[in-house]
C-alpha cells in the first residue's frame, strides 16, 4: 500500500506531527521510511493501529517507558501489563486522595474563630455541645499456634500505636521485635495530626533500619510490618508485607491494606481468581516486606491517612489468621465480641481450630468516646 505522509498520517491516527517525531526520536513509534537527501517521514497504513495504542496510552497517563515497553508485547501481555500500570494508579490515587482530604479537612480547621459572634460555626458555646474526645480501647494476642516450634510474630497495643510484625527466617522473631519496638515511640510522643505522616514515615525509616541491623546484608531475613497510629482524630496507617488491617464500621468488614505478595499481584493483574488465590501454591510469597540490605534499596511501605467515627472496630492481624480464617468468619466474630480483648481471643481460637498452621497474632481496638465506661 502506498505510504503516507507525516501529514496525512498526523490526521488519520490524531496524533500531532510534532508528537509523531518525538515518538520516532524515543523509539516508541519509527517512521516506515525516511528520505534519505530530504529526512520527511513515511508512515505505512499498517502503522495506524500502533499510533493509536501509543495515544491512548499517553492520554491513560503511562510514562514513555512504559508505553515503549507495552508496545513491545504481544496483545495479550500488553494488556496485562497495561491492567497492572492502572492497579498501581488507583492505588497512588487513594494514597492522594486520603491525603488531599486530610489537609481540606486540617486546613479547614484552622480558620480563626468569632468569639464574639455566636452564629460563627466554630463559635465556643456551651462546653458541652462539643465534638466528643474519642480514645482506643484495645487488646493484644500472639500465639504460636499448633504446628509451628516457635513464635514469629510481634503484637503490640497502645494508647496511640497498634502493631503486628510477621518475622520469616531464622532471624524472624527479632526481626519483628525490631520493627515494632521502632515505632514503640510513638505512644510518647504529641502528634499533631497535621505532621503525623512526617512521623511516621520516619518512624518507618527507623524500622527498616532496626530489621537490616537483625537481618545484616541477607534479604532471607526480615518482618512483615502494618501499624495504626491515632492522632486523637485520625488514623494513620503504614502497611508492607501480608499482614492485614480491617475496619469493622455499621456490620461491615472492609480490608484497608492491600498485600505486597505475587498473589495478590496475579488478582490485580486478572491473572488469578479469588477462588485460584486461596489454593496458589505461592500465595506465601512477598513482593514487599522489611528485610536485610541486601542489593537492592529498601521498598517503601504505604502510608495512608484514615477518617475515624466512633464505634469503629479495628482488626490488624498476621496471615496466620486471614490465610486460615474467611473473611465472613472474621466479621462475624468481630461483630459478635463484646469486648477487644474478647475478639482476640476468639479470633486467635478460631485459627487455631483451622488447624493453627502459622503463628497467629491479633491486634483489635475500638474507637469510643472518653466519656464511656
Amino acid at each position: 500500500m502506498e505510504m503516507l505522509t507525516i501529514g496525512a498520517f498526523s490526521k488519520a491516527s490524531r496524533l500531532s506531527p510534532k508528537a509523531l517525531r518525538l515518538y520516532d526520536e524515543l523509539e516508541l513509534l519509527r517512521p516506515a521510511r525516511v528520505d534519505p537527501e530530504t529526512g520527511y517521514r513515511y508512515y505505512a497504513p499498517e502503522q495506524l493501529e500502533q499510533a493509536r495504542l501509543v495515544a491512548w496510552l499517553r492520554r491513560l497517563g503511562m510514562p514513555l517507558a512504559g508505553i515503549r515497553e507495552v508496545c513491545a508485547l504481544e496483545p495479550p501481555a500488553a494488556a496485562r501489563e497495561i491492567r497492572a500500570f492502572w492497579a498501581r494508579t488507583e492505588s497512588e490515587t487513594a494514597t492522594r486522595r486520603d491525603l488531599a482530604a486530610f489537609l481540606v479537612d486540617h486546613l479547614s480547621r484552622t480558620v480563626p474563630r468569632d468569639p464574639s459572634d455566636p452564629t460563627d460555626p466554630s463559635f465556643p458555646g456551651d462546653p458541652s455541645e462539643d465534638t466528643a474526645m474519642l480514645e482506643l480501647r484495645y487488646s493484644a494476642l500472639s500465639d504460636t499456634g499448633l504446628v509451628r516450634p516457635a513464635n514469629q510474630d510481634t503484637a503490640y497495643a497502645g494508647t496511640r500505636v497498634l502493631a503486628v510484625a510477621d518475622g520469616f527466617g531464622s532471624g524472624g522473631a527479632p526481626a519483628s521485635s525490631a520493627a515494632v519496638e521502632a515505632l514503640k515511640f510513638l505512644d510518647d510522643e504529641p502528634l499533631p495530626a497535621g505532621s503525623v505522616l512526617n512521623l511516621l514515615e520516619d518512624a518507618v525509616q527507623g524500622a527498616t533500619q532496626a530489621v537490616q541491623e537483625v537481618a545484616g546484608p541477607t534479604n532471607e531475613i526480615g518482618t512483615t510490618l502494618t501499624a495504626i497510629v491515632w492522632t486523637g482524630s485520625q488514623l494513620a496507617l503504614v502497611h508492607i508485607g501480608d499482614s492485614r488491617a480491617y475496619l469493622l464500621r455499621g456490620g461491615g468488614l472492609f480490608r484497608i491494606t492491600h498485600d505486597h505478595t505475587m498473589v495478590q499481584s496475579m488478582l490485580d493483574e486478572g491473572r488469578l481468581t479469588p477462588e485460584e488465590a486461596t489454593a496458589h501454591p505461592q500465595r506465601a510469597l512477598l513482593l514487599k516486606a522489611l528485610t536485610g540490605s541486601g542489593s537492592t534499596p529498601a521498598p517503601a511501605p504505604d502510608v495512608r491517612l484514615h477518617d475515624a467515627l466512633a464505634g469503629d472496630r479495628y482488626l490488624l492481624c498476621s496471615d496466620g489468621l486471614s490465610a486460615v480464617v474467611p473473611e465472613a468468619t472474621i466479621r462475624d466474630t468481630l461483630a459478635a465480641a463484646s469486648t477487644p480483648t474478647e475478639a482476640a481471643q476468639a479470633l486467635v481460637g478460631a485459627a487455631n481450630d483451622s488447624g493453627g498452621p502459622d503463628n497467629v497474632s491479633c491486634v483489635v481496638a475500638d474507637l469510643v468516646n472518653a466519656e464511656s465506661q
